[in-house]
């Protein structure tokens, strides 16, 4: 390490959790970033930033100008420009220590596996399903750690992922859930900052050993309510790596699991009959169940566990959402806190 370097990072190597053996830890890591997009980009400038020594950034995109409220790494000059290369252009300026490596494609069945093994690391800062598992898929078959993070909204998920021996993306998520992404529904520009840069802050605990992993947690951030809560979850040995994951049919395909599932036809009935045994609950936040009451009561899932103690034995409890997402959780957490009763999670294709 050059004695610059050593001056550049000295508030970082006077930690004692990192001191000098952490920062070479950080300069012989080898990170790949799926994305340059609003997770990427904050999190590509903080490990640049911290010193990781060589970076891979994959991204086919070019760059837009809805992209300019929340990648703030772009500028309007950038506009039709590569990301991969442009990011690696700008970040080459802010540390000239760091090897970046600007990787132009989308990441496929046909490049991931190769892709993905010159790294010690994985961060997932994609956009889509498909990328996601199979991300995951190749990251459990090299023994690689994943780093993930999303954003819809003012909604905010972190997680890692197969990180000494932990939890898979497919022990949350078995199967990939039809909703809303941030063309379609949008998203508060500083969201993506605050995510990524938890992403980047998990990337450097597990880098340099150092503090508590996300690992079997999924953190939940809320923006727009200001709350924060973990949920924990554990490895789930039904689903075995996917070996031929087929991105152009989807996920449903190579996926099955219905744990718990209430169809979205038995919903519709359900909340047509008015059936008095049925504990309805939208586990959504307060603003979303006001602007698109459909019945029940709402409790936002990070109030949740405070909650559970109401849940009523004698009835069925059915949590709702738009995806399927966090009425799932809601009943994993139902279920894990000894609950006797019958309860469902659906999906409610009507909300938004």
């Amino acid at each position: 390490m050059e004695p610059i370097e050593r001056k550049r990072y000295s508030r970082q190597i006077i930690l004692p959790e990192m001191g000098m053996a952490g920062q070479e830890k950080l300069k012989a890591a080898k990170v790949l970033v799926i994305g340059a997009g609003g997770l990427g980009c904050p999190v590509l400038q903080y490990l640049v930033a911290a010193g990781v020594g060589t970076i891979g950034i994959v991204d086919d995109d070019t760059v837009d100008v809805t992209n300019l409220h929340r990648q703030i790494l772009y500028s309007a000059d950038d506009l039709g420009k590569g990301k991969a290369e442009t990011a690696v252009q700008k970040l080459t300026v802010m540390n000239p220590y760091v090897n970046l490596k600007a990787i132009a494609v989308r990441l496929d069945e046909s490049n991931a596996a190769e892709i993905i093994a010159g790294y010690d690391l994985v961060i997932d800062g994609s956009d889509n399903f498909p990328t996601r598992y199979l991300a995951n898929d190749v990251c459990v078959g090299l023994n690689k750690p994943l780093v993930f993070g999303s954003i819809l909204r003012f909604e905010g998920q972190v997680s890692v992922f197969n990180y000494k021996g932990g939890p898979t993306y497919r022990c949350l998520f078995p199967e990939a859930e039809e909703g809303d992404n941030c063309e379609v529904a949008g998203v508060i520009g500083i969201l993506p900052g605050i995510i990524g840069t938890y992403m980047a802050n998990e990337t450097i605990k597990i880098i340099c050993d150092i503090g508590e992993v996300l690992s079997g947690k999924l953190l939940i951030l809320n923006a727009l309510g200001n709350t924060n809560n973990i949920f924990s979850f554990s490895r789930s040995s039904d689903f075995p790596v996917q070996e031929n994951l087929n991105i152009e049919t989807g996920i449903e395909e190579n996926v099955k699991r219905q744990t718990n599932e209430m169809p979205f036809e038995d919903l519709e009935n359900l909340l047509e009959s008015g059936d008095e045994n049925v504990f309805l609950i939208d586990v959504r936040e307060n603003y979303e169940f006001e602007e698109d009451f459909i019945g029940g009561i709402n409790i936002p899932l990070p109030e949740l566990p405070e909650n559970l103690h109401t849940m009523p034995a004698d009835k069925t409890v059915v949590f709702y959402c738009h995806s399927g997402k966090r009425s799932k959780l809601a009943t994993d957490l139902l279920i894990k806190s000894g609950f006797t009763g019958k309860s469902y999670w659906a999906k409610n294709n009507m909300s938004h």
